[in-house]
């Protein structure tokens, strides 16, 4: 599977520099987009890390752009009912002709996130559950075909309008390291999609995976593995770890060392990047999505200079 590479705006960053408008996040996707780059993505958070709402600023890129996969990084079904998801979600995808990924998540136990939970009216332990069952319901209604329902929503024979541009609706991937998280990719879902803090634990994890997906009757192949990273591209090593670890301070508000073990990370010069994205692709990643910290410009371009020694 060919090699390709994403760019996540930095929604949460402008936020908190107070730079909420939405035009300069659009030029940025344009310029991703102009310059090489596969995909381009947004995180999502209502309260707990404030931010633009992804499917909406997605629909502004999907008018900007003609190529580029738009994904979510990643989503929380389980804040939606899922038949407004997946109204959101169809019209997303017609607006996008076809390009849009959904990557979910069940969310982390942390105090903030189950305050938003509670803000949202909805029970955080139940979550997992309410995401399972949200997306079979989501993908139910993506057929266009009469649904009836009878569980934590109730549809009695109704027809969902539109459907998404791709037939069945777009690929969902599924974040989570646990193993009930790699269980649910390997027999439900169209990729993995984590944090993992080292290339080769990803490879493993990756490779039981494909293990699970083959023995539940599926095709290996068809699930794609992908990866989130968090890099700084600087060639003063020091400035770029100073800018690293500033920058996940300031994002969870928790030590940086604490955030560098338990995300991958890098910071240090262009060279060292690529040989370390490339940890990543041999251990068998065919989606890179890429969050910069500090100025994302030319880091951007660091990184499309560097896409010929990739693959």
């Amino acid at each position: 599977m060919a090699l390709r590479i994403g760019y996540l705006l930095p929604t949460r960053e402008q936020v908190m520099q107070g730079r909420p408008e939405a035009a300069p996040l659009l030029a940025l996707a344009e310029r991703a987009e102009a310059i090489g780059f596969d995909s381009i993505w947004v995180g999502d958070s209502l309260l707990a890390r404030p931010r633009h709402d992804p499917l909406t600023l997605l629909a502004a890129v999907a008018a900007r752009t003609r190529r580029a996969e738009l994904g979510t990084a990643v989503l929380l079904p389980a804040l939606r009912n899922p038949v407004v998801l997946a109204q959101q979600v169809a019209t997303l995808d017609q607006i996008a002709a076809g390009r849009v990924i959904l990557g979910v998540g069940i969310a982390s136990d942390l105090p903030n996130i189950r305050a938003e939970f509670t803000a949202a009216g909805v029970p955080f332990d139940k979550r997992v559950g309410r995401l399972m069952e949200g997306l079979r319901l989501c993908r139910e209604l993506w057929t266009g075909k009469p649904v009836s329902w009878n569980g934590r929503w109730v549809i009695e024979n109704s027809a969902l309008g539109p459907t998404p541009h791709r037939p069945g609706g777009p690929p969902i991937w599924m974040g989570g390291m646990v193993r009930a998280a790699r269980e649910r990719v390997g027999r439900l879902y169209d990729g993995w999609f984590p944090n993992a803090p080292d290339a080769a634990g990803w490879g493993a994890q990756f490779r039981e995976i494909c293990d699970i997906a083959r023995d539940a009757g599926r095709d290996p192949a068809s699930v794609t593995g992908a990866i989130y990273l968090t890099l700084t591209i600087d060639e003063d090593q020091a400035r770029a770890e100073q800018r690293l670890d500033a920058f996940f301070e300031n994002y969870y508000g928790q030590p940086p060392a604490v955030m560098r073990g338990r995300q991958a990370n890098y910071a240090g010069p262009a060279a060292g990047a690529a040989a370390w994205l490339k940890g990543y692709i041999d251990e068998g990643a065919s989606h890179i999505v890429l969050r910069f910290a500090g100025d994302p410009e030319p880091q951007m371009a660091a990184v499309a200079a560097l896409r010929g020694q990739l693959g």
